[in-house]
């Protein structure tokens, strides 16, 4: 080993993740070292935590300092002072400036390797990295300190403890739990390493696969590495080129031959055989309960072989279930042991388990350690995953389904097996595992009804992550062969296949389904069945435009609502409750959508439900919610495969940009949506783009683009148009029609819109209609229609509409010559725009009473407060480490955008870099 200065020393292959805050501690006590107050830090953390990443950086950003190097061996710990040896003989030539009694002391350790342990040792061990530091600062690194002899421990420790005035900064990283631990009594500062937070695991994920890893690829991975950066390098290290594309399922451990599985392997190897029994257990049950342990296991034996594990950190108790304080030490006690020692800790636990209260799990440990007849086990097996589906659990339903398919001999009872195993996986949101668990079905799909099994399963994927045209047409065919087997089934595939076509903008198509599925309806239907019978039939009536007709199939779907649970029947009762205009209703609906699908485990539902949710926020004025809940569901979407559902969230994303004047985010994000809806068929989704684009050029005042884009896109049958978004961007287009002298088209939109709100009680949607009749009227009985617009704003709910129709009529007043009138107006607006944050809108206000006389006040700076949702979501990806550029590529923003958003980030929060961000956020 010799001095390491700057430069001769490689850079870390991975810049550290997530770690920006732990980097700036270590700098600043380099920095306080090359001043003349030295100090020593450890880093504490589990395996696999990226201490040996800090210390490699912490020797890159030690410019100017020697750096001294060492790592603690297991084979070196019983040696005295062989940790000082190897750390300290680059700097032996300082000996000579030690009293002779300290040199003495050290040059016995460096030169011979022995010597005694007393204080002048330990003196000369603070002497000689002082004498070294007044040539220049000396940075000192131990690695694995906990595997250090005692003795070179201590005078270390004592040394660290004594830096005062030196210019040396002595850095120690140490395991925390699961193997040779540091004593407590070290006296100095820690500087833990925790799991890395969501973001900067899919930031690191991106580096260490080259080529990056899609979304949907790397959720499964994040959440099984649990935080640990070398569980995720190793991790994507070992992919194969099926698992990158997502056409096999991701790993469900650490590959064994990586660093983290043998250091675990290593730990375990050096516990009493009681304890690894029953570690055993532990790893064979992730929901074990600690009384079920002792069931298993006799009392006494059961915790006193615990007391070795608990020791070292291995195992934790949180209420009643016990575990691992790692999970990834998990799969390692479980495949370390060998098959007939699982079988017999799965036959255990399923003696010990209540047949009534953990069926499934009594079940599986029962098919594990194939006690009983093959086909018996997958009988129990398979009512046991049905009774969990009932449940929600569909992720433990789909592997008990499958598994119970492995034990199963016949062909038809196997298939259907797994049919069942990929669809629950499918509303799981894994679908990486249905494509898989579909490829497994289709040897055995010779037989009619397994074919249209394979196809409905594939349609719903299709619907919500591919080419809706595909997904209709499997849908319709399946429905077709389905309705004289399984005709509540058929109706379901009936009202998805309607569903593609609302999702393509194809309303003749969806009138021609809810035709046929009109013919099908029964009076003794369930209330579920009712419900997608009245759903299909109050839109198909709202397409026609005879909306007195579709309010009676409507309310009855509300009144359904009541007696159904399922989140699929929530959103269509909430989409019934916007169709009527009853948005706090709509709002309730889509909120127990959203909350049930989460309490069910249907993550693949969750997106969807968000959609509904996001409608009802929008015309309730809730735009701070609207941009989070899009967020969110556009990161789900991505991460279950719905490549369908993002393309929404991006447009609604694209809509509250454009209402907040961030042009260029407005303008990336609805050209994503734009284009996703080319590639898949995504009317709706091509349609809100156009809008949200439409709303810019109208903010930034270009009427005529406005209106062209609305025209010519939202009104189109080119796949970017939509009926339902060209009703709610009905107001915008009027306005810039009437601007652009296109009145007879105007006029046209407007009496769609007016029949639509007639049939409504809201009054958010009569105002908006008050509004167009205005900008149509003539000017002396257009203030009459703006008056009314304003007082039935006042009582609904959205602000931002009321202050845009303030705007409008305060603009029409001024131009009448009535500035007076104008100015109240277009106070209350520019107030509520700056609020709101609607900067675009802001200034076309302040450009008005500029107008109308009246020096405007310049823009008060925003006091610092809460971040708005993309503020935050942003903030959070910055703090874990990710890039302008990443946090860009994962949004769908450009990096220069990200940068603008940040700028507004350290203004509000008063911080100055991302150092302090990330103190903040950790």
């Amino acid at each position: 080993m010799s001095p390491q200065p700057e430069g001769s020393r490689a850079a870390p292959a991975m810049p550290p993740r997530g770690r920006d805050a732990e980097r700036e501690t270590v700098r600043e006590m380099i920095g306080g070292a090359r001043a003349g107050h030295g100090s020593a830090l450890l880093l504490t953390g589990a395996t696999g935590m990226g201490k040996t990443t800090m210390l490699g950086v912490a020797a890159e950003d030690a410019t100017g300092c020697t750096v001294l190097r060492a790592v603690g061996a297991e084979a070196e710990t019983g040696i005295p002072f062989a940790g000082l040896h190897a750390l300290l003989r680059p700097v032996a030539g300082h000996l000579g400036e030690l009293p002779p009694a300290q040199a003495a002391a050290l040059g016995e350790v460096l030169d011979a390797g022995g010597g005694r342990n007393g204080l002048p040792l330990r003196a000369a061990v603070l002497g000689v990295l002082a004498a070294a530091a007044r040539r220049r600062p000396v940075l000192a690194c131990v690695d694995d300190v906990h595997l250090f002899d005692r003795e070179s421990r201590e005078a270390l420790f004592f040394a660290a403890r004594r830096l005062g005035g030196d210019r040396v900064a002595l850095l120690f990283a140490g395991r925390e739990g699961g193997g040779p631990r540091l004593p407590r009594s070290a006296g100095l500062p820690e500087l833990p390493l925790g799991a890395l937070g969501d973001d900067a695991c899919h930031a690191l994920l991106q580096d260490a696969a080259p080529g990056g890893l899609p979304a949907d690829v790397r959720a499964p991975l994040v959440r099984l590495a649990a935080g640990n950066p070398l569980a995720l390098i190793e991790l994507a290290g070992a992919l194969t080129p099926e698992q990158r594309s997502g056409d096999a399922p991701p790993p469900e451990s650490p590959p064994r031959h990586g660093r983290l599985w043998r250091a675990h392997a290593h730990t375990l190897a050096r516990l009493p055989g009681p304890t690894r029994r029953i570690l055993l257990l532990v790893a064979a049950d992730p929901e074990l309960e600690t009384d079920t342990l002792l069931r298993a296991a006799d009392p006494q034996d059961a915790l006193a072989a615990l007391e070795p594990a608990e020791a070292e950190g291995i195992t934790e108790i949180s209420g009643r279930r016990i575990g691992f304080h790692d999970a990834l030490i998990r799969p390692v006690v479980y495949q370390e042991a060998s098959l007939a020692q699982r079988r017999a800790a799965h036959r255990v636990l399923a003696r010990v388990l209540d047949h009534d209260q953990h069926r499934l799990r009594r079940a599986w440990h029962r098919a594990a350690a194939l006690d009983g007849p093959h086909e018996e086990l997958a009988d129990e097996l398979d009512a046991a995953a049905a009774r969990a589906r009932d449940h929600g659990g569909y992720l433990d339903s789909s592997r008990a389904f499958e598994r119970a398919a492995e034990l199963t001999a016949g062909h038809t009872a196997k298939a259907s097996r797994l049919a069942a195993a990929a669809y629950d996986a499918w509303l799981a949101g894994r679908p990486q595992r249905t494509r898989v668990l579909l490829a497994r079905l289709h040897p055995f799909t010779t037989s009619e009804p397994l074919r249209v099994r394979a196809e409905l399963i594939h349609g719903n994927l299709e619907l919500r992550g591919g080419e809706t045209s595909h997904a209709r047409d499997e849908l319709l065919n399946a429905a077709e062969w389905l309705l004289d087997r399984d005709r509540a089934l058929a109706v379901r595939a009936l009202l998805r296949a309607g569903e593609a076509s609302y999702l393509a903008g194809d309303h003749q198509r969806y009138l021609a389904i809810a035709r046929y599925a009109a013919a099908l309806r029964r009076p003794d239907d369930p209330a579920a069945t009712q419900l997608v019978f009245e759903h299909l039939d109050g839109l198909a009536a709202t397409f026609r435009g005879e909306h007195d007709k579709a309010a009676g199939p409507l309310r009855r779907v509300l009144e359904l609502a009541a007696r159904v649970r399922q989140p699929a029947e929530l959103m269509r009762a909430g989409i019934a409750a916007l169709m009527l205009g009853e948005d706090a209703q709509a709002l309730a609906l889509s909120t127990r959508a959203v909350e049930t699908a989460r309490a069910r485990g249907a993550a693949a539902t969750v997106p969807h439900a968000l959609e509904s949710l996001i409608n009802a926020e929008l015309w309730m004025g809730r735009y701070a919610a609207v941009t989070a809940h899009a967020l969110e569901g556009f990161r789900l979407a991505n991460e279950t495969g719905q490549r369908n559902s993002a393309a929404q969230h991006l447009g609604w994303l694209a809509l509250m940009a454009a209402i907040q004047g961030e042009e260029e985010e407005c303008r990336v994000r609805a050209a994503s949506a734009i284009e996703l809806a080319g590639a898949h068929g995504l009317g709706i989704a091509g349609a809100l783009g156009n809008w949200a684009l439409a709303c810019l050029e109208l903010s930034r005042g270009n009427t005529a683009d406005a209106a062209n884009r609305l025209r010519n896109a939202t009104w189109s049958a080119s796949g970017n148009g939509h009926l339902v978004v060209q009703v709610m961007a009905t107001p915008h287009f009027v306005e810039a029609a009437v601007r652009t002298g296109d009145r007879d088209r105007a006029e046209a939109e407007l009496r769609v819109l007016d029949r639509w709100v007639s049939s409504t009680r809201s009054p958010d949607r009569h105002a908006l209609a008050a509004r167009c009749r205005a900008l149509l009227a003539p000017a002396r009985e257009a203030e009459s229609h703006f008056r009314d617009a304003i007082e039935l704003h006042r009582k609904g709910s959205c602000e931002f509409e009321l202050a845009r129709t303030q705007l409008l009529f305060g603009g029409a007043l001024r131009r009448s010559r009535r500035p007076g009138a104008a100015r109240e107006h277009l106070h209350g607006a520019l107030t509520t725009f700056e609020r709101l944050d609607a900067r675009l809108w802001a200034e076309q206000a302040r450009g008005e009473l500029r107008a109308s006389g009246e020096a405007v006040r310049p823009r008060a700076r925003r006091p610092v407060r809460e971040l708005t949702a993309q503020q935050l979501q942003i903030a959070r990806m910055v703090a874990g480490g990710a890039t302008n550029r990443e946090v860009a590529a994962q949004l769908f923003l450009s990096p220069r955008t990200v940068e603008h958003h940040l700028r507004n980030v350290f203004a509000r929060l008063d911080i100055r870099s991302r150092v302090e961000l990330a103190r903040l956020f950790s």
